[in-house]
């Protein structure tokens, strides 16, 4: 039996102070008693001597120092894992809210998992199609790969997450795979697209959803990309499933960080921010990757809405640190009307030379990906010198190359968030506008894919 406390000294916002502790440890769980009998829970943020710092999960209203009691269960957070959690919605501490019944777990796990071993690690290297072109083509996802979408408030980062998550698959093999998503923070509206466009398309059959909503305490939102990584991770390493991790949005979790580090007293860094945020950006972002030996991966897509679309505030600038590239979209692109707003030039994947090629994608895709990349850069540079010079300045090739690239923004990037291209008809698109340019422009495709697919 726990031993009881009734020696709270304070209680202040979401922390509480505990005098006269005995073996309680870092992180271990909690209980508080109400006088009414009513139950919430906390978690030990730190310990000096015998006093126990906690920090409650719950609301602090109606907490009385005098006649309140903690107790503390000897374990850390936890979370029930089975294969039953496949098509179901769980709030942000793990709690079903889909009004389906309990889980009965297969074990219980520690939600803080455990590093993975950089000796073990198996360097990522399937194509995972995601059926979006700008994606696929130019930016591609490599199984195992963290690659994150940079948004901003206002852009439809929701509409694209849900696209990959109802869309993404592993090409050319019949391996199980699933979706595990994470939001944080976000609106009852969102949360409620999120659940309806899995729910129409079938693809929930092969997701869980753990959605922590903004009215939720911000404690709670620091657990939730830790629960669904601890369920990715009991999929992929134990059940063989290649698991595709989207958590919306890490700037409301970074928030939270934030809040609680100010409630703490702590000295803050830059914006605020605590000075330990990027280990524990990395405590998330390094839970993805695949392992020697084992069947299963974990393929993470963090999204994350730059404050005041500025890509050198600490979250995007921190994040872009410990992933392999990134997935920008535009606010001017979203303007014009595109559907994906998504901005090829600096959007970037480190790994996407690994994925691609012969036996994984088509043995043209290097090259036209590289083509494709010039000729929108330059068709870019065109179409800003017709704005400042008029268009009887171009040349006959620039306005060529204009023509490209609003044909490339029209047809290659707006495609639609119920278009599901395969990356075939992703090359061909690209085929397709290359041939607006004359074959003497196309200097970065060899000549046997040029006589193969261009004279088509």
């Amino acid at each position: 039996m726990a031993k009881e406390y009734r020696t709270i000294q304070e209680v202040a916002g979401p922390l509480m102070m505990v005098r006269g502790v005995e073996g309680v440890a870092y992180d271990e769980l909690g209980e508080i008693e109400l006088a009414d009998g009513e139950k919430r829970r906390c978690r030990v943020l730190e310990i000096d001597g015998g006093n126990a710092l906690v920090q409650l999960f719950e609301s602090s209203t109606g907490i009385n120092v005098e006649s309140s009691k903690v107790r503390f269960l000897g374990r850390s957070m936890e979370l029930g894992v089975s294969e039953d959690m496949l098509s179901r919605v769980f709030d942000g501490l793990g709690r079903p809210i889909d009004n389906g019944p309990e889980i009965l777990p297969d074990e219980r796990r520690d939600v803080n998992g455990l590093p993975m071993n950089p000796a073990a690690r198996a360097y990522p290297e399937e194509f995972i199609q995601t059926g979006v072109s700008a994606i696929d083509g130019l930016n591609t996802l490599v199984r195992g790969q963290k690659l994150p979408i940079f948004s901003a408030s206002g852009l439809p980062h929701a509409q694209l997450a849900a696209q990959i998550a109802r869309q993404a698959k592993v090409v050319g093999t019949q391996e199980p795979f699933a979706v595990v998503f994470a939001a944080m923070g976000i609106t009852f509206e969102e949360s409620n697209y999120f659940i309806e466009s899995f729910r129409e398309t079938g693809a929930i059959d092969r997701a869980v959803l753990f959605m922590n909503l903004a009215n939720d305490p911000a404690v709670e939102r620091i657990a939730t990309p830790r629960m669904a990584l601890t369920a990715a991770e009991y999929l992929a390493f134990e059940k063989g499933m290649h698991v595709l991790v989207i958590m919306t949005d890490i700037t409301n979790y970074a928030d939270a960080l934030r809040e609680i580090s100010a409630a703490r007293k702590e000295v803050p860094g830059r914006r605020g921010y605590p000075g330990y945020m990027y280990t524990d950006l990395a405590s998330l972002y390094e839970r993805a990757g695949r392992q020697k030996g084992r069947n299963g991966s974990i393929t993470m897509i963090p999204i994350l809405t730059m404050p005041e679309d500025d890509k050198t505030h600490p979250i995007p600038d921190l994040t872009g640190y410990i992933t392999e590239g990134q997935v920008i979209l535009s606010r001017d692109l979203y303007r014009k009307g595109l559907e994906p707003p998504i901005d090829v030039l600096p959007s970037l994947s480190r790994l996407k030379d690994k994925g691609i090629g012969a036996g994984k994608t088509r043995e043209d895709h290097a090259n036209t990906m590289n083509q494709l990349f010039a000729a929108y850069a330059r068709g870019k540079d065109a179409k800003e010198l017709m704005v400042i010079l008029g268009e009887a300045a171009l040349t006959d090739i620039d306005k060529l190359y204009a023509k490209f690239a609003d044909e490339f923004e029209e047809r290659y990037v707006n495609q639609g968030y119920r278009t599901d291209r395969s990356i075939q008809e992703t090359l061909d698109i690209g085929w397709d506008l290359l041939r607006i340019l004359p074959r003497s422009e196309l200097k970065r495709i060899k000549d046997e894919y040029l006589d193969r697919y261009y004279e088509k």
